[in-house]
């Protein structure tokens, strides 16, 4: 049997807070910064977790049980 190997994009993505659980990155700030205020921007830039419905999807992705 192959080894089961983990999602090579959600490794790069995704990553376990202390408690347990998913931290990401939020999207819309890699370009077109020009119309987005500064406020938005500023909150793009802090990291949020991954939302209850989503993080079994993610585990499997990174084959975490």
């Amino acid at each position: 049997m192959p080894k089961m190997k983990t999602n090579s994009s959600a490794k790069k993505r995704f990553s376990f807070t202390g408690s347990g659980k998913l931290k990401r990155k939020h999207a819309f700030k890699s370009h077109i910064l020009t119309k987005k205020e500064t406020k938005q921007k500023r909150h793009l830039t802090a990291t949020g977790l991954v939302h209850k419905a989503d993080e079994t999807n993610v585990k499997l992705m990174l084959r975490v049980k």
